[in-house]
């Protein structure tokens, strides 16, 4: 059998480690990528920690996979091998559990995710199903593609699913890998972007990716959105409870706080908070296949590009040790 190298967490908080690893030919509606690209997301953590049920050892994580197609298995007719590609936290549907069939392919029953399901993009080699292959146009390098396949459509479909209209005010609450493209795609789509992080080390970042204004997430930010004439929605990037259900009393009549920071911890709002002003509280997965191409198309129209630094393949250990250690830049992209 030809081999790769992948990155593989041998068990629940092992290390990364380069192995040696088989290469799975594609099976029936499958492919394989030639991975140029993966981005670290902070969600891999939770991989390597065993947060996830199911597991499967050793794993090899990464699911902003951009790349090229190098094999085509039985019954795939929409690719050809050379067709450059991103697959992203969706990793592919069955369309025939009950949720596909009512369109709702984010919601499939069957639905995998790179590295939970199969091995992840961390790795010069990855076999995914073809359900989750998005089209990279040819504006965009595989480093460029690659976080647009779980941070960019995160945020992107995020706001553009929301009632928010252009010239409505816009909170992105975090600057960080989620929120310096959530900034970036509510500036380009129009809105008043209002920025929120703790401190103001992230100030000057915040309005070079676009945003208007700059709140200091260590006052009282619902007093803050207030004086600027509260907001229409808040793009709640960043994973603390507190920091979302401090923003509540700034929206709007009728606005909403869109949750996509992960985080266990029970959000402290009150439905009387609720009632009167009629907001909503919306958590919002990430997207498709087709909403990976539709983002990447978008960031090509609007000029977004997430703020990577891009590191080989090699330094993986490297790259996660920083987003741990949270002196990560914006986003880190593995290079193969």
């Amino acid at each position: 059998m030809p081999s790769h190298k992948a990155v593989q967490v041998k068990s629940a908080g092992a290390p990364l480690e380069i192995a040696e690893v088989e290469t799975t030919s594609p099976g029936r509606g499958q492919v394989r990528i030639d991975v140029g690209a993966c981005g670290i997301c902070g969600t891999d953590a939770h991989f390597v920690a065993g947060a996830f049920p199911g597991l499967s050892w050793p794993l090899t994580p990464g699911h902003e996979i951009a790349g090229k197609i190098a094999e085509i298995g039985a019954g795939v007719e929409d690719f050809t091998v050379g067709d450059r590609v991103a697959v992203g936290w969706f990793g592919g549907n069955c369309n025939q559990c009950d949720q596909c069939r009512k369109g709702l392919f984010i919601h499939c029953v069957n639905g995998k995710v790179p590295s939970w399901h199969y091995p992840g993009g961390y790795a010069e080699s990855v076999t995914v199903p073809a359900t989750a292959l998005a089209r990279i146009p040819s504006e965009l390098s595989d480093a460029q593609a690659a976080p647009m396949g779980c941070a960019g459509v995160t945020t992107y479909n995020a706001l553009r699913h929301t009632k928010a209209l252009p010239g409505d005010r816009v909170a992105i609450l975090g600057v960080g890998g989620l929120g310096h493209l959530g900034v970036q795609f509510s500036r380009a789509m129009g809105f008043e972007t209002i920025a929120i992080n703790r401190g103001t080390a992230k100030a000057e970042d915040a309005r070079k990716l676009g945003a208007h204004h700059y709140i200091d997430a260590t006052g009282d930010v619902a007093e803050a959105l207030k004086a600027l004439g509260g907001v229409a929605v808040v793009l709640a990037t960043a994973g603390n409870s507190q920091a979302m259900a401090a923003t509540v009393g700034g929206l709007q009549p009728q606005g909403e706080l869109v949750t996509i920071g992960v985080t266990p911890e029970p959000l402290p709002v009150s439905p009387l908070q609720l009632i009167n002003p009629g907001l909503s509280i919306v958590g919002h997965p990430s997207g498709t296949a087709k909403e990976v191409e539709e983002t990447m198309q978008f960031a090509v129209l609007s000029g977004v590009r997430a703020w990577i630094e891009e590191l080989p393949l090699s330094q993986a250990a490297d790259g996660y040790a920083a987003l741990e250690q949270g002196r990560a830049h914006y986003r880190t992209v593995l290079t193969v």
